[in-house]
């Protein structure tokens, strides 16, 4: 598995995430439903800023060596956010028929990274990169 492609898929997932949120709270705002007021558009802009975050940090990592001890923080902080947001979309994806042309795809491509990140967190960088050990 190459993790740079994962990173560069995850930090581009998580740019446009943040990006569209950022930019659009408005917009998302009332396509949700939800009450427009300054401190949930407040709310939703730093949320966008986290997305953003991220995915500078995963866009700046994505060179560098995964696995094992490697990168650990990195990769835990990306396994608790797509495996507790996976967990979270599946719980409201199971009990709400609700917006769900946003929340199945979100949901799949959240369990597909938690998927990714958990197999590096267990992993060694050798195994990772297909290198024999020897």
């Amino acid at each position: 598995m190459n993790t740079k492609i994962l990173m560069t898929f995850s930090s581009l997932f998580l740019a446009i995430m943040g990006l569209t949120i950022s930019f659009l709270p408005n917009e998302l705002i009332n396509y949700l439903d939800i009450e427009s007021n300054i401190i949930t558009i407040l709310f939703i802009k730093i949320l966008g800023a986290l997305y953003m975050a991220f995915g500078i940090l995963n866009w700046m990592a994505r060179g560098t060596l995964f696995g094992g001890i490697y990168n650990r923080p990195i990769t835990m902080g990306n396994l608790m956010h797509f495996g507790v947001g996976a967990i979270a979309l599946v719980k409201v994806a199971s009990n709400s028929a609700n917006y769900s042309e946003i929340i199945i795809p979100l949901t799949v491509i959240y369990i597909i990274f938690a998927l990714f990140f958990l197999y590096i967190f267990k992993t060694s960088p050798a195994t990772i990169e297909g290198k024999n050990n020897s």
